[in-house]
């Protein structure tokens, strides 16, 4: 009886051990899906009717206010392994001085490179200056001033 209690116990730890093992998938941000993104008319949509239509961004352009950047990311977490980002997009929409949009973009990070999914431009080229671009901008700025009261 004990010998049979002893492998009863034996396998509940294995299969709790195996079950421990499994990924863990987590989402953190928001991207609009692009049936939503299709509602965004380039040269038409104003910035008053996105939040209505795809909702409010995460973040929002800091120059001059003329762009709305959607940044979600996923990760994987696999037992005690560190968590392992599996994917990130960024949807970045410029605006035009009017406040219309005139630019949908799509990015996708893929092994550490930014690639363009999905580009909508009216005639005009991209003028403002991209939410990776305003990051990387920034690097090499700082001096010991700075950190200094």
């Amino acid at each position: 009886m004990a010998a049979i209690r002893q492998v009863l116990i034996l396998v509940l730890v294995t299969i709790l051990g195996l079950a421990a093992c499994s990924p863990v998938y987590r989402n953190h941000g928001f991207v609009p899906p692009d049936t939503d993104l299709a509602q965004v008319v380039v040269g038409e949509t104003t910035m008053d009717q996105l939040p209505t239509l795809i909702g409010r961004p995460s973040a929002q352009g800091l120059l001059t206010g003329s762009g709305w950047y959607y940044v979600g990311s996923r990760w994987r977490h696999y037992g005690p392994r560190e968590p392992e980002e599996v994917s990130r997009e960024v949807v970045a929409i410029s605006f035009n001085p009017q406040g219309v949009v005139s630019n949908v973009e799509r990015f996708g990070l893929e092994r550490g490179r930014v690639v363009a999914l999905s580009r909508r431009v009216t005639d005009t080229s991209v003028t403002e200056i991209s939410l990776i671009g305003q990051i990387l901008g920034n690097l090499g700025n700082f001096q010991a001033g700075d950190f200094i009261d």
